[in-house]
């Protein structure tokens, strides 16, 4: 569906993050396209990874953004065993490896551990602040502090094991932090393991076939890509 070209720079615009970009980076190319200085998003992805990025323009949705970021989450994983990370992803530094090889049902009994209302603690390497400071500050200086577990709600299925990967799909509530799943498979393989790819497919209602890739933005057509509503999605 084409919309209607927005008089008001302000609205949703649906981007397909690229590999190797911060979310911050999508900010500035937004606000240089626009025009516009006040832009957010509804939920960060870590440089390496891709997919959907809720881009809220203008202060009349960059104050909804609680109401995007509390919303559920869809991403397909890369799971690669038998190598950890301190940082529990491909962009950390390698702590322990392991020769050790599950088996196909070993992996399905542990993907089990990995459903429901399940007891999750967030990694060091994560903006969560605790005592006011945020945890990827203090990783960076070399300290470890205790976390406490959060509460998180997950649907993970199996789609493909190959030693050393297994490729995942998660459907999970906010705050779920995928490294985590990756870093606590690898221990319950009792392999180590870290998280090699990382694709959100779904935000909330937004899915990622309706999203655009930045380098398709310009300042002739992005008014094209900014939506007012969930039922005039500009589909890529």
């Amino acid at each position: 569906m084409t919309l209607k070209t927005m008089t008001t720079r302000e609205g949703i615009i649906l981007i397909n993050k690229p590999a190797g970009k911060t979310s911050f980076y999508l900010v500035h190319v937004l606000r240089s396209i626009l025009g516009v200085k006040k832009i957010g998003h509804a939920g960060t992805l870590d440089p390496f990874a891709t997919g959907v990025m809720v881009m809220l323009v203008g202060r009349k949705y960059t104050q909804k953004s609680d109401q995007f970021i509390n919303q559920g989450k869809s991403y397909r994983a890369t799971v690669r065993l038998g190598v950890e990370t301190d940082s529990y992803d491909c962009d950390g530094t390698v702590v322990s490896e392991s020769d050790l090889i599950p088996t196909q049902d070993e992996l399905m009994q542990a993907i089990a551990r990995f459903q429901g209302k399940v007891e999750q603690v967030p990694p060091m390497f994560s903006a969560k602040k605790v005592k006011g400071k945020k945890l990827y500050e203090l990783a960076r200086r070399g300290e470890v502090i205790e976390r406490k577990p959060v509460t998180v709600e997950l649907e993970t299925e199996v789609l493909r094991y190959e030693y050393p990967e297994v490729d995942i799909v998660v459907n999970c509530s906010k705050g779920t932090y995928l490294r985590s799943i990756a870093h606590d498979l690898g221990k319950i393989l009792g392999c180590g393991a870290h998280l090699s790819h990382l694709t959100r497919l779904k935000s909330g209602d937004f899915n990622l076939e309706n999203c655009v890739n930045l380098e398709d933005l310009n300042r002739d057509n992005i008014e094209e890509y900014l939506i007012q509503s969930h039922e005039t999605i500009h589909v890529a």
